[in-house]
């Protein structure tokens, strides 16, 4: 895009331009010098790159546009310039990872050229985002110096960031403009908000904050205010990229202690930070003091938690309790000492403090919940879990109840996560994955003696596309053949012997196919959630959510993306599917649940071949429970006839989902005991069975290489290991059950 200039040769403009490029080729000579030869300026300014002449640059939309900002009618269309940043990409072909310091540099270069200008209002917009990329760079303080001299002062650059909805970046200025000029208290109090909005950056690194001689200038309450900022957004404890960047604070909030060491609530606050730096000694001894010099209920309930936080639990009650009797309308006082009961081994003394609490204010929204996470920590099980749900969706402003049932469903599979998988072929994925000289366009070759579950070959082929699989037998009972008549068949077998699985569905759409892996997640914070997570697939159509199970795309990029597709691909294609159950689980969803189409798509597939769709529709179907009580005793009877036919099956040959559909039988709290302790005992049986084995694993690991060594030299193949598994395994399961065979 070309500008019109009011230049005739160089003029203002021009030298505005040129100047500013040789100020950033101060600080990055390569991005200089590619402006210098594709900056364009007379008649006519203009960007124009030379196609001939790959550059490791690129221009791409401001990350944090100014709002509001006027035009001030600048004939060139100024504002258009400035709103663009130059990135470093890791070269031709696609922009990669962004070097923070590079582009701050690249916005300080611009706001100085808007200062040159006399157009202030967007020079700061582009100071917000240098800050905002780089809080640590030295340039874009220099340049908001010099913003400061341009507008005439202090108080007129502070109108440049004035904004109702402020980005970080633009209160980091205010915060800085506030230090230049010796304001200490507002400039000590912005920052802390600039901290607590984003802890993890180092805001904190500005050498005033540093200044030996702050502490004695700044009041303690004002420290105080600043701490309790940043104190309700941190966790505890601080996990390490957080510690660094609250680091420099927490120093001068202990100078500041040290300096005023009389001060009631600094002492009390500072006690909070303490605790989250895993300070405890010093934690208690600041909450110890200012009880001492003015006793009072909030200066109690610090102590208490950083006594708690050293471990010295008993005394952490007795300073509770101690505030209750002397002011006991503080009902969350009583949650805190019933959860400090509980965990430290004492629910029933807990539960006693919570009926106290609820008798005086039955609708209390932490200590309904806490009942239930309590009964929980004593009985176990699923049943108080599921009391918590109901009771979460009967009470949605409950906050209390939503965070409880996260953390107890957390480590949980299917209550919070995706069920690992655990079939040989997915171990060998893993060490593969995890050769340093693996690539995925390797090609390899996997042998299993019996087959597998199908979806164990699209975990295989996402993580290394060319690989061919290939089974030597089919271990009876079938796990082709469905345990009920179905419409519905994701898979179909040919080749020879039928142990060739492939896709009998058409892929889905583009579109479905995107949608389902924006929403398909790990893990989530209870069943519900996931349900309710997956209503952004409930207009995609019945087919394309049963393609997209066995033609699942690839992760989303980034982080987590990258680290399943080169290590636990199976992980991904199983959330992929749990998600596209979940989806079927809202498909026509106004119709009676009884004769529905979702209902049977669902039963379709919890019952068809043996495959990682019977868990995922068998977890839809659980959620579904979890969220509609009328569906629950059709949904738990559905699984435990699943679990039972698959641990038939089980007795005779391996059936890796068994474990799984334990678990969700387990998560069904309202069927009858038997189904419950057999779920369990089953459980308890495969563990032992896996942990039996190693000898029989080692033969099998050795019958197989044999095998692949006589398919390479034109043998015929050797038969599928035979032996004790199955036979210790029926011994085993008939005397957990009773049965006998």
């Amino acid at each position: 895009m070309s500008l019109p200039s009011t230049d005739s040769g160089p003029g203002p403009v021009t030298q505005a331009v040129r100047k500013a490029i040789g100020r950033l080729r101060e600080a990055a000579p390569e991005l200089g010098d590619h402006l210098d030869r594709t900056i364009r300026t007379g008649t006519y300014c203009a960007y124009v790159p030379d196609p001939r002449d790959p550059s490791p640059w690129s221009v791409r939309p401001m990350a944090a546009p100014a709002r509001n900002l006027p035009d001030h009618g600048n004939p060139m269309g100024y504002p258009t310039v400035v709103r663009a940043t130059f990135v470093a990409t890791t070269g031709v072909g696609g922009e990669g990872p962004v070097d923070e310091r590079l582009e701050a540099e690249g916005e300080v270069a611009v706001a100085r050229l808007a200062i040159d200008s006399d157009d202030l209002p967007h020079a700061a917009a582009h100071l917000c985002n240098a800050l905002t990329a780089d809080p640590r760079h030295p340039d874009a303080y220099e340049a908001l110096a010099e913003l400061v001299a341009a507008a005439g002062g202090h108080a007129a650059a502070l109108r440049l960031f004035a904004d109702d909805e402020p980005t970080i970046g633009a209160v980091a200025c205010v915060a800085q403009l506030h230090a230049a000029v010796g304001d200490w208290e507002p400039a000590v109090g912005v920052l802390a908000s600039v901290i607590a909005a984003d802890p993890a950056r180092p805001w904190a690194e500005v050498a005033w904050l540093a200044d030996p001689a702050l502490p004695g200038r700044l009041a303690p309450s004002a420290v105080a205010t600043a701490v309790a900022r940043i104190s309700r957004t941190l966790p505890e404890p601080l996990p390490p990229p957080l510690r660094d960047g609250v680091q420099p604070f927490y120093a001068l909030v202990r100078a500041c202690v040290a300096t005023h060491p009389g001060h009631v609530l600094l002492n009390t606050l500072a006690s909070t930070l303490a605790r989250r730096f895993g300070d405890v000694a010093d934690a208690v001894a600041w909450a110890e003091r200012a009880q001492r010099a003015e006793a009072g209920h909030w200066q109690a309930i610090v102590l208490g938690s950083a006594l708690r936080a050293a471990g010295r639990t008993d005394e952490a009650l007795a300073v509770w309790e101690a505030e209750i009797a002397r002011d006991p309308s503080d009902r969350d006082l009583y949650v805190d000492v019933a959860e400090l009961y509980g965990r430290t081994g004492r629910p029933d003394a807990g539960l006693a403090w919570l009926e106290r609490a609820l008798a005086a204010e039955p609708d209390h929204p932490k200590a309904a919940p806490a009942v239930f996470a309590l009964r929980h920590a004593a009985d176990g099980g699923t049943a108080h879990l599921l009391a918590l749900a109901d009771h979460l969706r009967t009470h949605p402003e409950h906050g209390y109840a939503a965070q409880l049932l996260d953390e107890l469903c957390e480590d949980r599979p299917w209550l919070g996560h995706v069920h690992p998988a655990s079939e040989a072929s997915v171990n060998v994925l893993h060490q593969m994955l995890a050769e340093p000289d693996t690539a995925r366009d390797h090609k390899i070759e996997l042998l299993i003696s019996n087959l597998e579950v199908p979806g164990t070959r699209l975990a295989v082929r996402m993580g290394f596309p060319r690989a061919q699989i290939a089974y030597q037998a089919v271990a009876a009972p079938d796990p082709r053949e469905p345990q009920r008549q179905v419409d519905v068949r994701l898979w179909e077998f040919g080749g020879p012997g039928g142990l060739d699985a492939r896709p009998a569905v058409a892929p889905p759409s583009p579109e479905a196919a995107e949608r389902v892996r924006q929403v398909a997640a790990l893990c989530w914070a209870a069943p519900g959630a996931a349900y309710d997570h997956a209503v952004r697939l409930a207009d995609l159509s019945a087919e394309d959510l049963l393609a997209v199970c066995v033609h699942p795309p690839l992760p989303r990029e980034g982080d987590q993306g990258d680290y399943l597709l080169g290590r636990q691909p199976e992980m991904w294609v199983r959330a992929v599917q749990t998600f596209a159950c979940l989806g079927l689980a809202h498909h026509r969803a106004d119709e009676p649940w009884e004769g529905s189409r979702r209902r049977a798509l669902l039963l379709d597939l919890l019952f068809g071949p043996e495959d990682w769709t019977n868990e995922a529709a068998g977890f839809a179907l659980l959620a579904t429970a979890w969220v509609d009580p009328a569906v629950r005793e059709d949904v738990g009877h559905q699984l435990a006839d699943r679990m039972m036919g698959v641990s038939e099956a089980w007795q005779q040959r391996d059936a890796t989902i068994l474990a799984s559909l334990c678990r969700l039988v387990q998560a069904c709290p309202w069927l009858e005991p038997t189904f419950l302790d057999l779920a369990a005992k089953m459980l308890t049986a495969v563990a032992e069975f896996d942990a039996r084995v190693p000898d029989d694993d080692e033969r099998r690991r050795a019958e197989l290489t044999a095998a692949m060594e006589a398919r390479q030299a034109g043998s015929p193949a050797a038969p599928a290991p035979q032996g004790g598994r199955e036979s210790r395994k029926r011994r085993l399961l008939a005397r957990l059950r009773g049965l006998g065979r």
